[in-house]
């Protein structure tokens, strides 16, 4: 099994060990990826984020499995996003795990903006990132929502130049998670 997918759950399992900690589950997110080079704009998303929010250490976890992507404008380029540029043999997951750094209280109804700083492995390489947050914290739920930008070259996905002007170099990312109490 991927370093990755194992590394989350160790994190989890450290987030939920006490017993009495408040914690959060979401096993359907939504995440989506925009790549918008000059000679085309690729689309891909995904409803299979998984992640836990511990509400009284302010920490989380979140992973994917990058096969779980679809969209793209064919089926040959979905098998080069998986096989040839994030080669998910090797790396099937990416994970984002750390700490918000806005401490709030998450049982209390409200919208908050937090920056979630941590470690964002795709491809295998670990960067730590801190990643501006929307939070809605009502009926024992909470709504986590952000957009940041993924640069190729921060995470060794190498594009062959036959195809450069087709696959961007900076990626936007869109994440939304409905979160539940457990």
């Amino acid at each position: 099994m991927a370093s990755s997918i194992v590394s989350f759950f160790c994190f989890w399992l450290t987030l939920t060990i006490p017993g009495q900690d408040t914690i959060y589950i979401t096993k359907a997110g939504k995440v989506n990826f925009k790549s918008d080079a000059p000679l085309e704009l690729i689309i891909g998303f995904s409803r299979n984020l998984a992640g836990v929010i511990n509400a009284d250490k302010h920490t989380f976890a979140f992973t994917i499995p990058i096969n779980s992507f679809d969209g793209f404008n064919s089926a040959l380029q979905k098998e080069h996003f998986r096989e040839n540029y994030l080669e998910t043999h090797k790396y099937p997951d990416a994970t984002f795990q750390g700490k918000m750094i806005e401490i709030i209280d998450l049982e209390q109804t409200g919208e908050y903006e937090v920056r979630a700083k941590g470690n964002l492995d795709i491809h295998g390489v670990v960067h730590e990132r801190i990643i501006k947050c929307q939070l809605t914290v009502k009926n024992q739920g909470i709504r986590v929502a952000t957009q940041f930008s993924v640069y190729l070259q921060d995470h060794n996905i190498q594009i062959p130049k036959v195809v450069y002007q087709k696959i961007a170099e900076e990626i936007t990312v869109e994440v939304e998670a409905e979160f539940v109490k457990r």
